[in-house]
């Protein structure tokens, strides 16, 4: 628990990967630098947007400064919603998004480049009372549906019992790739979920923490502990009812670890969506030469992160296909 609220709380502020400095022992730390590892790329990327995308691109930027001190990195979240305005309006070099571009965005001037891929899952808290018989029956698109209306009060209405155990569902109260990719798996779009609107990906997380009875949906670094591959402490993955029979089979259970669900994914048996890839975006092809080759090593060099990170590596096919559009 306490691992996940530092985490969550370094969401609340920009994130500088470089260090703050005047100047003038900015200009002196370059030349030191580029003296002692003979790099000469420098310049500034700024990002702002999706919660999902946010760990990875902290630890490419980390990785990316490894080899290029002379760069300066800021990173913000604020949702995939801000990241596209932030984007388009030339406030940041790269939106982070977690759904897709819509036709009008395009219009506009974006230029999408998916750089991984990642997943949305319905998330409970461990102690939860019906915890067993919630885990044994899984989640389905139709019930998904139900809840997400706010059709039911109590467990008992789910499981055909008399328990009268309240159901609280979370949602998000930002515009958000997560939401948005979540409520399209059941048919939905994310002005239509109900429930508790909740802000930021951590948010949800904290608010299922806290609640025994509540349900909620979280992106997959929001849910397991990096260090561990486990839930972090009070949270439980509730599994999909993939093929629709009303219970969970053995091929449906790959939830115990991130390493068990990443692997679910990339091998086609968790549905996309909630699957999806994630993009970096831009107001047109990027001109800055230290953008540029920022989105070619997170293309290449940065796909080895992913899977420690929490992430899927995007096949083949689709890199050369993204890496292609830096030249267009």
């Amino acid at each position: 628990m306490k691992k996940l609220l530092c985490f969550i709380g370094i969401l609340s502020v920009i994130v500088l990967v470089a260090c703050n400095t005047s100047p003038q022992q900015s200009i002196n730390d370059n030349d030191v630098a580029t003296t002692i590892t003979g790099d000469t790329l420098s310049g500034d990327i700024s990002f702002s947007g999706a919660f999902a995308l946010y760990p990875m691109v902290v630890k490419w930027a980390e990785e990316f400064r490894n080899l290029h001190p002379n760069v300066r990195i800021d990173i913000s979240g604020g949702g995939a919603g801000k990241g596209m305005t932030d984007a388009l309006a030339g406030m940041v070099d790269l939106g982070m998004v977690s759904r897709e571009v819509y036709d009008v965005e395009k219009e506009k001037g974006a230029i999408e480049i998916a750089v991984v891929i990642d997943a949305v899952v319905p998330t409970i808290n461990s102690d939860n009372p019906v915890y067993t018989q919630l885990c044994q029956k899984g989640l389905s698109k139709d019930l998904a549906k139900a809840l997400w209306y706010n059709e039911y009060v109590n467990y008992g209405q789910i499981f055909g019992t008399k328990t009268k155990i309240p159901v609280r569902i979370y949602t998000r109260s930002d515009a958000c790739g997560a939401a948005e990719t979540w409520a399209k798996w059941f048919g939905m779009r994310q002005e239509d979920l109900q429930g508790t609107a909740v802000y930021s990906d951590p948010g949800v997380a904290r608010a299922i923490q806290k609640d025994r009875v509540g349900i909620g949906y979280n992106n997959i670094a929001y849910v397991y502990d990096l260090r561990t591959r486990k839930p972090y402490e009070g949270l439980a993955v509730l599994p999909l009812d993939v093929n629709e029979n009303g219970q969970i089979d053995t091929e449906e259970q790959f939830y115990d670890t991130s390493t068990d669900l990443i692997a679910a994914i990339g091998a086609g048996k968790f549905p996309s969506p909630p699957a999806r890839p994630l993009y970096l975006v831009s107001n047109g092809i990027p001109q800055k030469e230290v953008v540029k080759e920022f989105i070619r090593y997170a293309l290449t060099e940065g796909q080895q992160y992913a899977v420690e990170t929490g992430f899927i590596p995007l096949p083949q096919s689709t890199i050369e296909q993204e890496l292609a559009k830096l030249n267009n």
